[in-house]
């Protein structure tokens, strides 16, 4: 008995197509969510693909609705190739940072250890400065909600005495904005206040003790002085480049 040959098929092999600006190489370099971006799906020779995913012939587009695709998209390859030099740019500048206060600190044999954070570095000439902070993310736990009916209670208790205005201040620092959260700076700004009493000391215990910090950020920014002495952040925002 001989053998028959069995029919094989190879699936087609396809290419993502690279934007103008672009190689290889850089695709792989770009982080995910760019490379998501910066390459579009493979479509038929011939056709473009429409907003809803649909495939129309090309002598069916119209020449404005063709210049308006090309338009776009080279301006989007731009885009995404710079906010990767930016990110690129970025770690650069951090680490310049964090490994010179590190040098710094080992005149002084100290190892410096975790988030530098708050920290000025100025030029010998004084005309330019390097800052970089660290901002924390605070959000308030089911506490906050023992320490407004403490306050409540407080209101309460001071109805014949207390000031309108004391409590339209403490009322309106337990709004919450569209988003249904609760304002951190107005909340903390009532530890300021200066009142006397047991139960509003608990109030602002209960406060203290919600405080929750969720994440951190770090932020670099970089002042060139001008000839009045006065110091000018210089500008990475594309919009006031």
């Amino acid at each position: 008995m001989s053998n028959q040959n069995q029919a094989t098929t190879t699936a087609p092999v396809t290419t993502k197509a690279i934007p103008v600006g672009f190689d290889q190489a850089m695709i792989n370099n770009l982080p995910a969510t760019a490379t998501a971006t910066a390459t579009a799906p493979v479509v038929p020779e011939g056709y473009m693909q429409n907003a809803k995913g649909h495939l129309i012939p090309i002598d069916k587009v119209k020449p404005i609705d063709k210049l308006r695709d090309e338009v776009v998209k080279d301006m989007i390859a731009i885009a995404v190739k710079q906010r990767a030099d930016m990110r690129l740019a970025k770690n650069k500048l951090f680490d310049a940072f964090n490994e010179f206060v590190a040098l710094s600190a080992q005149e002084y044999d100290v190892q410096m250890g975790g988030k530098k954070g708050n920290t000025t570095l100025l030029s010998y000439d004084g005309k330019y400065k390097v800052q970089l902070a660290v901002s924390e993310n605070m959000v308030f736990d089911e506490r906050l909600q023992v320490a407004k009916q403490l306050i409540d209670e407080c209101l309460t208790d001071w109805t014949k005495d207390s000031n309108d205005n004391i409590k339209a201040l403490i009322n309106q620092a337990f709004q919450v904005d569209k988003e249904g959260k609760v304002s951190t700076s107005r909340v903390l700004a009532l530890r300021s206040l200066d009142i006397n009493d047991a139960k509003w000391d608990r109030a602002m215990d209960a406060i203290s003790d919600a405080i929750q910090v969720t994440d951190t950020k770090e932020y670099i920014r970089f002042y060139e002085r001008d000839d009045a002495g006065a110091y000018h952040q210089i500008s990475l925002d594309f919009s006031n480049v």
